[in-house]
């Protein structure tokens, strides 16, 4: 399995909380490193602000993006990573509640990989987070470096 870390990017700290608990229960071991804004998350993608330090070489392996974020939104972090060269091929999947057809588009427009609208039923979103998981960091192939 793919060992990189997982930027989940989720303001809901329940929503956080079954993230993790869904990727623990289908035994995805990756770190996962949360931002829980749009602006932390382009902070850990582009090595600024609280990720002043990081190495900019060491992208996650995969961006878990809610869309209904404060400072920044989803839709602009995506449009911001597909922008730049060294971010424009990081898979991302939309993990949202939203169903709306405008936001799938449009998330599909700026380049989203995918588009998992979170199940209400625990069970399923357990399964949907480990199945999101098992595809992106086991047998997906990533861009080469």
């Amino acid at each position: 399995m793919n060992d990189g870390v997982i930027l989940l990017v989720e303001d809901n700290p329940d929503d956080e909380e079954l993230t993790l608990h869904a990727l623990e229960k289908n035994r995805i071991g990756n770190e996962v490193v949360v931002a829980r804004d749009g602006v932390q998350a382009l902070d850990y993608l582009f090595c600024t602000g609280a990720w002043a330090d990081r190495a900019p070489c060491d992208p996650p392996a995969l961006v878990l993006l809610d869309l209904k974020l404060p400072k920044v939104d989803g839709l602009e972090v995506l449009q911001r990573i597909r922008a730049n060269e060294r971010t424009r091929l990081l898979p991302v999947v939309i993990l949202t509640s939203s169903n709306e057809d405008e936001d799938r588009l449009r998330g599909y427009s700026l380049g989203a990989n995918s588009y998992v609208r979170k199940p209400v039923d625990f069970d399923e979103f357990v399964r949907a987070a480990g199945q999101v998981g098992m595809y992106w960091l086991l047998l997906n192939q990533p861009a080469p470096d």
